[in-house]
């Protein structure tokens, strides 16, 4: 469902993706590890045709990202870092604005529900610029699902979330890739990831140095016990060790944050 094939996203001189290739089948989820500056944003808005590619190959649901991509981002639902939520409408009116631009049937009905299942009913009719930074990202998220996407992205998705809201994504992501779905995320939390994801992968300066199941990185570092801390920690010190002193591939925090569209949504139609 999500192919990225020798990816790779300069900027100059540097290399913030430097040749990153995996796969997240039908059903799979799959966290995106990786230090400040490692590429993981980059990555991500690669993948989500935000950015264009310098050179590589990424395709969601067969469709490629820069080629096709009408139909790759009708397939797509994502929720970025930082989200952009229109100030001036309302819960309920931005809901009915992207219900529509993803052209979903019973636009009124997925609000409601959606709305409700987020805990967002009493606040569905005030300004969002009045919503908490967790009501506001609890609204991303049915935003994002609205359309029933065949592929997620979520980049950290945990920001500003109180526990409850916190557990209700984990299931959710579950959920998601449960029914068929493909689910691509970053996080900085190792319990998510661990909660999460089938499988993990590890980015630093730019490129993929570890990935797979939590028994396969356990084999990788030669620890049967280890938890993902322990095992991030361990491979991201040892890439450090074996990096050249003067890599070009890891990009500075500002190179590695792209411009963005103003609305992922209106890039989604």
């Amino acid at each position: 469902m999500i192919e990225v094939d020798s990816l790779e996203k300069r900027y100059g001189a540097l290399r913030a993706v430097d040749g990153v290739s995996f796969q997240v089948a039908a059903g799979e989820a799959v966290a995106l590890l990786g230090p400040n500056g490692a590429g993981k944003s980059t990555a991500i808005k690669s993948i989500t045709g935000l950015v264009r590619p310098t050179r590589g190959r990424v395709r969601l649901a067969g469709f490629d990202v820069v080629k096709r991509g009408d139909q790759a981002k009708a397939v797509l639902g994502y929720v970025p870092d930082r989200p952009y939520l229109y100030p001036k409408l309302t819960g309920r009116e931005l809901i009915r604005f992207v219900a529509r631009l993803r052209r979903v049937p019973d636009p009124e009905g997925q609000a409601e529900r959606w709305l409700d299942s987020f805990g967002l009913r009493d606040a569905q009719n005030a300004l969002i610029e009045t919503y908490s930074h967790g009501m506001r990202q609890r609204l991303t998220f049915v935003a994002a699902l609205l359309h029933d996407p065949q592929v997620l992205v979520v980049d950290e998705p945990m920001v500003g979330l109180d526990p409850r809201g916190a557990r209700q994504v984990r299931d959710l992501l579950r959920s998601h890739a449960g029914r068929g779905k493909a689910v691509l995320l970053t996080t900085h939390s190792m319990e998510v990831a661990e909660a999460v994801a089938d499988r993990v992968l590890v980015m630093h300066r730019g490129r993929v140095v570890a990935g797979g199941s939590m028994a396969d990185l356990r084999r990788a570092v030669g620890r049967d016990d280890a938890d993902l801390e322990a095992i991030f920690l361990q491979l991201t010190e040892e890439a450090v060790a074996g990096a050249a002193p003067a890599s070009s591939s890891e990009a500075p925090a500002s190179s590695s944050e792209a411009p963005a569209s103003s609305s992922p949504w209106l890039e989604g139609r």
